[in-house]
């Protein structure tokens, strides 16, 4: 029913505030295709009074209330945060789940993630008050301390696969480090960051600190990334929409993070527990809903295995519980919406068209006759010019290529303008280091795939993007660094020739 979804307004100076257009979205199961309530669409009108706010908060009392405050006071604020998340876990794991499609299971284990990262980074934002006013030697006669300061109002422009993960990702680091911050959540699931700002309410955070601003991309996204007012853009999404971004801040010389598209091998030698290889082969593909920017969606299989890890792998996807999101033991669920469905489809069309085999998938489950279901998909046959071969699906889609020397599967690995992630199945731990090290990639799992912690750093090399959230890092990339140096002697300069005295 649409009261599932909670009616909100904009969250604009620590007030819920109508869209200045009056627009709103409307919200799609994607289980079931209903309509099941709306979410406001800010414009840009939105964005500039979203933008004025988050500069007043950052300026108040001269940066004394937020941005020059002790890191302690912020890490009140979002400790806080966590705690109410994790109070209202099963609510906001539902809301999850209607909005985007993803398994219940998973968002339960999202909102865990997100009152996690809003602690770890708590203590980060108290750790930053240690690290104030580093000294730094330097020859006689000077002295010089570092300070570590917010880079300003930052814009968060953020996906629909994880809706609440992604966003914290960026607003818990952006507001530890004293930046205050206006977040554009994607369109297509909004739902759970308007809760976010439910909470903010809640906690008390300052107006200002945090604004944020649904809408459609080039009507609220766009006009956020060219703001003349906003110091720093981070952005997560697609390569296509990143290349905007960049374009747009390069005409102010604003910095940008990104982390974008990937195409990430997983390299299975022939020394594994084949079962269990199986498993996280599926896992790194197919878990949420296959829509995981960093997917190690190319399986590159050792020759000596392949034919019996293949069968095994199709037997394990077709028993894989395909689903209503909150259907207990729901493992795979509907992919985000119509547009993302039938792109999908038609990536499975053109690799058949192109000579691969669809060897199980790519076509909607019998039993559900609605929503936007796909069943895991594995596909054989797949030679290295195909488009699925090199073109990021978001999806469950799984491509297969075998090869026969370690050597061969590191050239197969980084056979990809992208270069976000990779992973290593082996027994041989010091094959695993040198595949490793050799995959040109920013993160990579070996004997796993897809876990992900926000005590280590994350992003890509190549068109995956740049800049590394999480980790220490992950506040470094919102604060500038000052260097404050003193003469200290009481010897003049001497430089000049003083003029005469009369």
């Amino acid at each position: 029913s649409p009261a599932a979804i909670p009616q909100r307004q904009l969250f604009i100076d620590g007030e819920w505030r109508a869209p200045a257009l009056g627009r709103r979205i409307p919200v799609v199961n994607p289980s079931t295709e209903a309509h099941i309530g709306e979410v406001p669409a800010g414009t840009a009108e939105d964005i500039d009074a979203a933008v004025k706010a988050a500069r007043a908060a950052l300026k108040r009392n001269r940066g004394r209330d937020w941005a020059r405050a002790p890191g302690a006071v912020r890490a009140k604020y979002l400790r806080a945060i966590a705690a109410k998340i994790t109070e209202r876990k099963p609510e906001l794991a539902k809301l999850e789940a209607l909005d985007c499609g993803k398994p219940y299971d998973e968002a339960t284990w999202d909102m865990d993630d997100v009152a996690g990262c809003f602690e770890f980074f708590a203590g980060l934002a108290e750790a930053l008050d240690k690290k104030q006013n580093t000294p730094v030697s330097l020859p006689e006669n000077f002295k010089c301390h570092l300070r570590r300061e917010p880079i300003g109002v930052v814009g968060l422009i953020t996906p629909w696969n994880y809706p609440l993960l992604m966003a914290t990702w960026k607003v818990a680091p952006a507001l530890a480090a004293g930046c205050t911050a206006v977040l554009k959540p994607s369109e297509l699931a909004s739902v759970t960051c308007l809760e976010l700002a439910d909470v903010c309410k809640e906690v008390g955070l300052p107006s200002g600190v945090l604004n944020i601003v649904t809408g459609l991309g080039p009507d609220a996204g766009a006009p956020l990334a060219a703001h003349p007012d906003v110091d720093k853009v981070s952005f997560t999404g697609s390569s296509a929409t990143g290349q905007k971004i960049m374009t747009a801040a390069a005409t102010m010389v604003k910095p940008v993070s990104l982390e974008l598209g990937g195409k990430s091998p997983i390299v299975i030698f022939d020394d594994v527990d084949i079962d269990k290889a199986v498993e996280w082969t599926l896992f790194g593909c197919f878990w949420t809903n296959g829509q995981i920017c960093s997917a190690t969606s190319r399986l590159l299989i050792h020759k000596k295995i392949a034919k019996e890890f293949i069968e095994r792998m199709v037997a394990w996807a077709k028993n894989i519980k395909v689903s209503d999101p909150l259907e207990e033991g729901c493992r795979l669920g509907p992919v985000v919406s119509e547009g993302q469905y039938e792109k999908i489809k038609k990536f499975v069309a053109n690799a058949k068209n192109e000579g691969a085999t669809i060897l199980t998938g790519g076509v909607r489950p019998k039993h559900l006759e609605k929503g936007y279901y796909i069943e895991p998909t594995i596909i054989t046959d797949v030679s290295t010019s195909m488009e699925i071969w090199r073109e990021e699906v978001f999806g469950p889609v799984l491509c297969v290529k075998d090869f026969s020397t370690e050597d061969e599967a590191i050239e197969l690995a980084n056979d990809t303008h992208y270069g976000l992630a990779g992973a290593v199945l082996s027994a041989d731990r010091e094959r695993c280091q040198r595949v490793a090290e050799e995959i040109d990639a920013g993160a990579i799992w070996v004997n796993c795939s897809q876990p992900c912690f926000c005590q280590a750093p994350w992003g890509g090399n190549k068109r995956s993007g740049f800049g590394r959230e999480l980790g220490d890092g992950g506040l470094d990339i919102y604060l500038n660094v000052k260097q404050i140096t003193e003469y200290t002697s009481d010897e003049p300069w001497g430089w000049y020739k003083p003029p005469s005295k009369i």
